[in-house]
């Protein structure tokens, strides 16, 4: 039976060493997944996609796409295919890490949504005014992979590094990201700014084209690495008699349980929720406030967000010592209060300065933020083999946060035809994020 033959492979018996802690060769691998698909976040979320997606969305002041039989906002549509992709990896992630735990394949679930995302951005190539339907469900699909591999990255960390050292291979991890990115997408600039070197036409779609194509090949390329030094870690093997998929569920329900006796980590959840539904929705949405509400040329743009990256690197590691020294959960409160400020500046933001100014902190605390939540939360796991199941409970709340935030964005976006709207609500986002933050901090136990 097909079936029988999935699950005796998903349950092979097959002898797989022990786990070091602090193995380098793993380390460097995990590390170099951030360095693989960090190229996504960078060139089609954040600099280059944005932009060219606005470009071919728009004709002149009108930004009504047709998809499906349906007028959307082009902006809107933006946010809402980000958050349908998230929310497809958010209901179905669960099952996917107890399966993962329960088998001990998660790095046949992690190669998957690599395949899916870097070759959904390689398709990106055939987006245009002329196939809006297919670039819209490349780039979902693009969304898709980067956020289902990120489920199962993330739970190595635990397996591979000691506590004292996660905080630190955590901001590795992104810096390398920030690298990596900022290489790729800094010949993609060249190609962008200056066409004529590679004998493309000045007003050519091509170079945008190819910088899709880059990142689908770099992120499956590079990922290779990563895939030949994880470790084909297994914790809990079971016999192939039992139902992969139920063990799955009761994995979860069983984690479900545990997490809701902790009462610092279903606060630290609840306030974790609350500053990703902020934090990513300016990573996703930031460029699009600049090439639509700004209406800035690309020229300023794509810089500008490279600039967010470099600052990344300096916040990522600023943020790792910081918490080092007064604690994480007041690091993350004093990123609180920044996030709080940036966007009731950028609410006021009228000018290509005023981008940029913003843009400077944004950086800064961008990286320090993700990296910080991450390792806290592995700081705050209790002793236990299922660590995808918890790390489940992370992305999951990610995930959802993702949908939420970019959701209400967009709805905001469509109701009022101006993104501005849209901050003033990621602000009262960072605002609820404090008050758990703050309980959290008077209860140190």
């Amino acid at each position: 039976m097909p079936g029988k033959s999935i699950v005796s492979f998903l349950t092979s018996s097959a002898k797989i060493p022990p786990i070091r802690k602090g193995d380098p060769k793993a380390i460097r691998g995990w590390i170099m997944y951030d360095w693989a698909n960090s190229v996504y976040q960078l060139t089609i979320s954040s600099a280059i996609f944005p932009g060219y997606y606005n470009l071919v969305t728009c004709r002149g002041d009108d930004c009504m796409v047709n998809f499906l039989g349906m007028k959307v906002v082009n902006s809107a549509l933006y946010s809402y295919t980000i958050a349908a992709a998230f929310l497809i990896i958010g209901i179905f992630s669960p099952l996917l890490s107890g399966l993962a735990d329960y088998t001990g394949r998660r790095k046949t679930f992690m190669k998957v949504f690599t395949l899916i995302g870097s070759i959904s951005c390689m398709a990106l190539y055939f987006f245009d005014s002329d196939h809006i339907t297919l670039g819209i469900f490349a780039f979902g699909l693009g969304t898709l992979g980067y956020a289902g591999s990120i489920v199962f990255y993330n739970s190595f960390l635990p397996v591979i590094a000691a506590p004292e050292d996660q905080d630190r291979i955590s901001a590795r991890g992104y810096s390398m990201g920030y690298i990596g990115g900022v290489v790729l997408l800094l010949f993609n600039l060249w190609m962008i700014l200056a066409p004529g070197f590679f004998g493309i036409a000045q007003d050519s779609l091509l170079p945008a084209k190819i910088s899709f194509l880059s990142v689908g090949l770099w992120w499956f390329g590079f990922a290779q690495i990563t895939f030949n030094r994880l470790p084909k870690y297994a914790y809990r093997r079971r016999s192939g008699k039992e139902n992969v998929i139920l063990a799955g569920y009761r994995e979860i329900i069983k984690v479900f349980k545990e997490v809701r006796k902790s009462f610092r980590l279903s606060v630290y959840l609840g306030g974790f929720l609350f500053m990703m539904m902020g934090v990513i929705t300016v990573m996703f949405m930031a460029a699009s406030f600049g090439t639509k509400e700004l209406k800035l040329p690309n020229e300023v743009v794509i810089p500008t967000v490279l600039l967010i990256q470099f600052l990344g690197i300096a916040g990522a590691w600023f943020f790792a010592r910081l918490s080092g020294k007064i604690g994480n959960i007041p690091s993350l409160l004093l990123a609180i209060v920044i996030w709080i400020l940036i966007c009731l500046g950028a609410y006021t933001i009228r000018s290509a300065s005023g981008f940029i100014t913003a843009a400077v902190f944004i950086g800064f605390v961008m990286g320090g933020s993700q990296s910080l939540a991450r390792s806290t939360y592995s700081k705050m796991l209790p002793e236990t083999t299922d660590h995808t199941s918890y790390f489940s409970f992370f992305d999951v709340m990610e995930k959802f946060a993702t949908v939420f935030g970019l959701a209400l964005f967009g709805f905001m976006d469509s109701l009022t035809h101006s993104m501005r709207s849209g901050v003033m609500m990621l602000a009262i986002f960072f605002g609820i994020s404090m008050v758990f933050f703050l309980v959290l901090m008077k209860k140190k136990k």
